[in-house]
């Protein structure tokens, strides 16, 4: 089993990119700064040598890894990671909410329309979310 524990990111070694495009991380001289062979892309090491944080001009959210001495992990989760459960847990508490409610009414019509307003307004923006983020 391997650790799961930081290590700090040696500045002179090579690591494979952990955009998962099977590229190679190099060391660029004189900084403190690793370059993919593969996608291109320039990653700086921040927070005393921990953590890997890739370097883009066009995305708004820093993406950032930690090395644990075999793999990448990612240092901050972001939204597509939490947003998928979090959105199936709502939908759940309104179905144990509106159910008995919708229950109790007279027509079974008023039933169909809340289960089809649920899954509308819950399930299928996090499916959304886990398409945008999926690679």
């Amino acid at each position: 089993m391997h650790s799961q524990k930081s290590q700090k990111i040696d500045l002179t070694q090579d690591y494979p990119c952990p955009c998962r495009r099977r590229g190679r991380l190099t060391p660029i001289a004189l900084t403190e700064a690793f370059g993919c062979s593969r996608c291109q892309q320039i990653f700086v090491v921040e927070d005393n040598g921990h953590v890997l944080e890739q370097l883009s001009g066009s995305y708004p959210y820093k993406k950032a890894w930690r090395w644990n001495g075999h793999q990448w992990n990612a240092a901050n989760p972001g939204l597509g990671d939490s947003y998928l459960p979090v959105a199936l847990g709502i939908t759940l508490i309104m179905l144990i909410i509106w159910l008995p409610l919708a229950l109790n009414s007279k027509s079974n019509s008023s039933l169909i329309v809340l289960i089809a307003g649920v899954l509308l307004l819950a399930v299928l923006p996090a499916l959304m979310v886990l398409l945008a983020y999926r690679r």
